[in-house]
C-alpha cells in the first residue's frame, strides 16, 4: 500500500512538472501574453502586493500611485491658511476652498447680483507634484470643480482651461478619456459621458502589467517561470516588451492630444502589450513655433523628436532579446516606474546620459569645462530645461525634446503662430478616415476659430467618397453640422443611396456614443430649419442610445414640448432633475412648462432653482419675468429684466420690455 502511495505521488509530481513545462513551452511558441485575452480579469493592487510587497510600498509613493484618491486632509497638499480667494474677473465669480471637519468644500460667490453656491468635493486628482484638482460626484456623475492648487508656486487658481472667460464652473464632465489616464479603469455606465458605477483610487499595477487573474491563478497552482531566462507570458512585464510596444504603453497616457478611437474601440480597450494604434490614433497640431512650445503630457512626442531617440531606435538590439530596451532609449532608461521621481537621485539621470555620451568612441559634452563643473555635469539642465507648458499654468516641467542649445519653452501661446497640419504621433501610416475625423474633432473640441481644419477634413472625405460612401456617413454628417450647413446634413441623412436610411442605421450603443451623436446632429439640423417633427424623432434616438447624457435628453424634452407632447416633456425634465439635481437647464425647462400650464408659483420655484445653480441663466430669468408680469409685480419684473441685460447686454427682448417702463 505504501509503495502504491509513493508511486502515485511520483506520478502526480511528474504530471505537474510536465504541465508546468508544457505550459511554458507552449507560451514561448505562441509568443502571446495570456492576459491580453478577454478572459483575463483585473484583480486589484491588493492581490499583487501579496507577492510583491516591496514594489508595492515604493510604487504607492509615485505620481501614478498618488494620482487619484478621495478628498481627505491627508491626500491634499494645498495650503488653506490665510485669507485666500480666487477671482474670475471676466465672469465675476469668487472661489474659496475650506474644510468642514474632514469634508472639503468649494464655495462660489458673487457680489452685486448676490449668489452663493457650495459644493462638497469627493475626490482629489493629481499627485500634488504639480497640482491638486478637485472633483465631485453627483448620483454617479463625475464633474470637476472650478478650483485647483498649483504646488510649485503654492498657489490657488482656476483649473487649466477655465481661464479667459471659459470657466465651466461646476459643469465640466470627467469622462473616460480623462479617467483612464489619471486612474485605474473604472466601471463606466454606457450611454453616458461621465457616469460611473464605481471609481477606483489611483493608478494601479495592472495599468502597466495588464489584468492579473491568469498570473495569480498560475502562481497559486505552482506554475513558476524562471524569468531570468524566459518571459512569463501569464502577465506583461513592460521591461521585456519590444521597444515599440513598451513605448506604446507609456504614451497611452504620456501622449495627450486629439485622440481618435478605432472603429468599435473604447478607452477601456488598450492593454499593456498591445499596439496602441490598434485601439486609437493620437494627433497633435503642428505650428511654425512647435519646437519651442509644448503641452504638459507630451513627453512621448517630444522624446521621439530627439536625435538620441531616433539614433538609438535605429541601432537598437534585436527585439527578440529578453530585455530589448537595454540598447535603446525609452522612458525606463531614465525613469523607474516603481520609484517616485522625488526619491530618484539626480545622478541617476546624469548617468543615463553618460552611458552613451562617454568614452573615446562616443560623443562627450562640448561645453566649457568650467561651466560643466559649475553645473555639476548636469546634462538635464542644459538639454532638457525646465519649461512652462502652454496648457497648464503655474507649472514647470522638463522638456523631453533632448537637443543641443535647448532653450526653456514658453508657457504663453503665440496668437500669431501659423497652423501647419495635424500629425499622427503613434502611427506613421494613419487611417485616412481617422485623419478626417481628427481634423473635425480638432475644430470641435480645441480650435473652433480655425476654418482650415474643416477644409482639410472636407478634402480628405471628398477623396475617400468614391471608395465606400456608407462608411463615411457619420463624418459627413459631422462636417456639415460643424460647418452649419444644416440642409446638407438632412440631405445626407435622407439620401437613398445609403444601405439604409439614417433613422434605421443609428442603433449602436457603445462607450463612444457615436451613433447617438450623429442622431443628435441630425436632430439639430432639422430643428434649425424648424422641422420639429423630424427633429423630435432624431433627438429621441440620441436619448435612447445615450439616456445619461443630459443634453440629448433635454433636447428631446424640448422637442416633445414643441410637438405638443406636454406630458412626455414633463416626464423627461422631471427625470433629469432627479437624475442630476445640479442640471440647471432641466429646472429652467420645468419652470417654463409650469408657466404655460399657469402654475405660476411652481414656475418661480423651478426657475429659481436653475438660477441658484447658474445666476446667468437667461431663460430661467425670463420665466420669472413672465410670472412677475402676469402678477403685475412691476418692481420684480424691472429688476429681473435689468439683470438679464447685465448678463446679456445685447438681449433685444429684455431691452424692448424695459423700454415700456
Amino acid at each position: 500500500m505504501r509503495i502504491l502511495l509513493v508511486l502515485t505521488a511520483i506520478l502526480s509530481f511528474a504530471i505537474f512538472v510536465s504541465y508546468c513545462s508544457g505550459s511554458k513551452n507552449q507560451v514561448e511558441a505562441t509568443n502571446t501574453y495570456l492576459n491580453l485575452n478577454d478572459s483575463a480579469k483585473f484583480v486589484g493592487m491588493s492581490a499583487c502586493m501579496q507577492c510583491h510587497p516591496g514594489i508595492h510600498q515604493t510604487f504607492i509613493e509615485t505620481g501614478m500611485g498618488q494620482s487619484f484618491a478621495k478628498a481627505t486632509p491627508q491626500k491634499s497638499i494645498a495650503n488653506f491658511s490665510g485669507d485666500f480667494s480666487v477671482q474670475d474677473a471676466i465672469l465675476n465669480y469668487t472661489y474659496k476652498a475650506f474644510w468642514q471637519g474632514d469634508s472639503l468644500t468649494i464655495e462660489e460667490s458673487r457680489s452685486g447680483n448676490p449668489h452663493n453656491r457650495k459644493q462638497s468635493v469627493s475626490y482629489i486628482i493629481g499627485s500634488g507634484q504639480h497640482t491638486n484638482s478637485h472633483l465631485y460626484l453627483s448620483n454617479g456623475y463625475l464633474f470637476q470643480a472650478p478650483l485647483t492648487y498649483y504646488s510649485q508656486e503654492a498657489k490657488w487658481d482656476l483649473p487649466p482651461g477655465f481661464e479667459n472667460g471659459a470657466n465651466e464652473r461646476f459643469d465640466r464632465m470627467i469622462g473616460l478619456e480623462c479617467m483612464t489616464c489619471h486612474n485605474a479603469y473604472p466601471d463606466f455606465v454606457k450611454g453616458s459621458i461621465n457616469k460611473y458605477n464605481s471609481i477606483p483610487q489611483g493608478i494601479d499595477c495592472e495599468r502597466c502589467h495588464g489584468p492579473g487573474s491568469i498570473h495569480v491563478n498560475e502562481k497559486q497552482r505552482g506554475i513558476i517561470v524562471d524569468t531570468s531566462k524566459y518571459i512569463d507570458y501569464s502577465i506583461v512585464n513592460p521591461a521585456k516588451l519590444p521597444i515599440d510596444k513598451q513605448f506604446d504603453l507609456c504614451q497611452r497616457c504620456h501622449l495627450q492630444g486629439n485622440t481618435i478611437l478605432q472603429k468599435s474601440k473604447s478607452f477601456l480597450d488598450f492593454k499593456p502589450g498591445m499596439k496602441l494604434s490598434d485601439v486609437m490614433e493620437v494627433y497633435l497640431p503642428r505650428y511654425d513655433d512647435s519646437e519651442g512650445s509644448f503641452i504638459m503630457a507630451s513627453h512621448a512626442d517630444r522624446l521621439k523628436q530627439s536625435q538620441c531617440f531616433i539614433q538609438m531606435k535605429t541601432a537598437a538590439a534585436n527585439e527578440s532579446d529578453l530585455r530589448p530596451y537595454k540598447n535603446a532609449l525609452t522612458c525606463v532608461t531614465c525613469h523607474n516606474p516603481h520609484i517616485s521621481v522625488k526619491q530618484t537621485n539626480k545622478a541617476n539621470y546624469i548617468k543615463a546620459c553618460q552611458n552613451c555620451h562617454t568614452g573615446p568612441e562616443k560623443t562627450s559634452c562640448s561645453e566649457d569645462l568650467i561651466q560643466r563643473e559649475l553645473k555639476q555635469n548636469d546634462c538635464v539642465s542644459c538639454h532638457m530645461p525646465l519649461s512652462g507648458s502652454i496648457d497648464i499654468p503655474h507649472v514647470r516641467v522638463h522638456d523631453h525634446y533632448i537637443r543641443k542649445n535647448a532653450q526653456a519653452g514658453t508657457s504663453v501661446v503665440n496668437p500669431n503662430r501659423r497652423f501647419l497640419q495635424l500629425e499622427c504621433i503613434n502611427n506613421e501610416n494613419p487611417n485616412e478616415l481617422n485623419r478626417a475625423r481628427a481634423y473635425l474633432q480638432q475644430f470641435e473640441k480645441f480650435d473652433s476659430r480655425n476654418p482650415v481644419l474643416l477644409d482639410s477634413a472636407r478634402s480628405i472625405l471628398e477623396k475617400l467618397g468614391g471608395n465606400n460612401e456608407d462608411s463615411l456617413f457619420a463624418a459627413a454628417i459631422q462636417l456639415n453640422y460643424l460647418s452649419k450647413n444644416f440642409r446638407a446634413v438632412i440631405q445626407i441623412s435622407e439620401k437613398s443611396g445609403h444601405s439604409r436610411n439614417a433613422f434605421l442605421r443609428l442603433i449602436g450603443r457603445d462607450y463612444s456614443n457615436a451613433d447617438a451623436w450623429t442622431a443628435y446632429q441630425i436632430g439639430e439640423a432639422y430643428s434649425e430649419i424648424t422641422k420639429h417633427k423630424q427633429a423630435f424623432l432624431y433627438y429621441g434616438i440620441a436619448h435612447r442610445l445615450a439616456p445619461f447624457y443630459f443634453e440629448f435628453s433635454n433636447k428631446y424634452g424640448n422637442a416633445a414640448l414643441l410637438n405638443g407632447q406636454e406630458k412626455l416633456a414633463f416626464d423627461i425634465f422631471s427625470w433629469l432633475t432627479k437624475e442630476n439635481p445640479n442640471y440647471a437647464p432641466a429646472w429652467s425647462n420645468l419652470g417654463y412648462l409650469m408657466l404655460i400650464r399657469g402654475e405660476l408659483d411652481k414656475s418661480v420655484e423651478f426657475s429659481s432653482k436653475a438660477i441658484a445653480l447658474n445666476p446667468d441663466y437667461v431663460q430661467a430669468r425670463f420665466n420669472r419675468a413672465a410670472v412677475f408680469s402676469a402678477q403685475q409685480n412691476l418692481v420684480k419684473l424691472k429688476a429681473e429684466l435689468t439683470i438679464i441685460l447685465e448678463v446679456d447686454p445685447q438681449n433685444e427682448r429684455a431691452r424692448r420690455a424695459l423700454s415700456q417702463f
